[in-house]
């Protein structure tokens, strides 16, 4: 089986904030961190320290995690800049073992029709499929932003979409990165979805789903969490699949965009990090109503 090694540059002082979003992919990661190395340990290890090491960059460090042919590397990257992004944390992201030229690419023969809830199918753009009965069907071309269903967190935030979400639901999606949920949200009978992302890359591709997808009421403009959101506006339904931390920046802030009963859903979040999320959102306003969990992943919906 053949691995790629995803490789992330970033800042020593950055390197925790990189290696807690990188360990939500993999939690087998290499670190290559030189701040502790003194030049006078030469005198007490003699050769036994490369010379390569003691001459290292101090001031950067690398994380790396590996994935095999089989797992869907641009939905991995995907995720790593979104998070980044939004996180602030500057980065550079280079992959070893596939291609230069063909490795946004290859992961496409890994990409088939994929079920994610009791009726919600995600379909590539280049893959025939016939729905079943009763089935709703979003295509998508990911592209370069997070959000092709196969994450867990995507699949935990859909399944609560398709079980809260009414017909005629005005939606608030925070995060939205490929505009896989409002684009389901909207095939799910929504009257409309106002979807925001800290990444001009991915409100473009959003966008372009969006079109393809022939849903009109869905529109997708950059933001930083709800900076850009008609303050004028009250959401029936609101969704947010992004981490843990961001969602408790945001808790103070949501509950005047809520209208009376709305349902908050949040996705993202690691098992550890649910109760500081509902203890956020409680002091925001909020009533803990359901979760969900999958892997170390949880979902967490709250009513207004």
């Amino acid at each position: 089986m053949n691995w790629s090694q995803i490789k992330v540059k970033c800042s020593h002082q950055q390197l925790d904030g990189v290696t807690a979003i990188m360990s939500m992919i993999d939690s087998g990661l290499m670190i290559e961190d030189y701040s502790d190395i003194e030049e006078n340990l030469m005198s007490v290890y003699g050769e036994l320290i490369d010379d390569s090491i003691l001459k290292a960059d101090r001031d950067v460090c690398y994380v790396s995690f590996f994935l095999p042919e089989v797992k869907d590397i641009a939905d991995a990257i995907a995720f790593l800049k979104e998070r980044f992004a939004a996180d602030g944390i500057t980065y550079e992201i280079t992959v070893e073992g596939v291609n230069e030229e063909d490795w946004a690419n290859a992961w496409r023969k890994y990409y088939k029709p994929l079920k994610i809830g009791e009726r919600l199918v995600v379909v590539p753009m280049w893959e025939d499929y016939t729905p079943e009965e009763n089935e709703v069907i979003v295509r998508m071309d990911p592209g370069m932003a997070f959000g092709t269903g196969t994450h867990e967190t995507t699949r935990l935030c859909a399944a609560m979409l398709e079980k809260y979400m009414k017909a005629g639901d005005s939606v608030l999606d925070i995060g939205t990165g490929s505009g896989i949920l409002s684009l389901f949200a909207s095939k799910l009978g929504c009257s409309y979805a106002d979807a925001f992302d800290i990444d001009p890359v991915a409100v473009r591709v959003a966008n372009e789903n969006a079109e393809a997808n022939n849903t009109p009421n869905v529109k997708c403009a950059v933001s930083d969490l709800l900076r850009a959101v008609d303050k004028t506006k009250r959401y029936t339904l609101a969704m947010a699949n992004i981490v843990a931390d961001i969602l408790i920046r945001m808790a103070p802030d949501v509950k005047p965009y809520l209208a009376e009963g709305a349902h908050l859903i949040c996705s993202g979040i690691i098992e550890d990090r649910a109760e500081d999320v509902t203890k956020a959102m409680a002091e925001g306003g909020l009533t803990l109503v359901d979760s969900d969990a999958e892997a170390d992943w949880k979902v967490l919906v709250f009513r207004n």
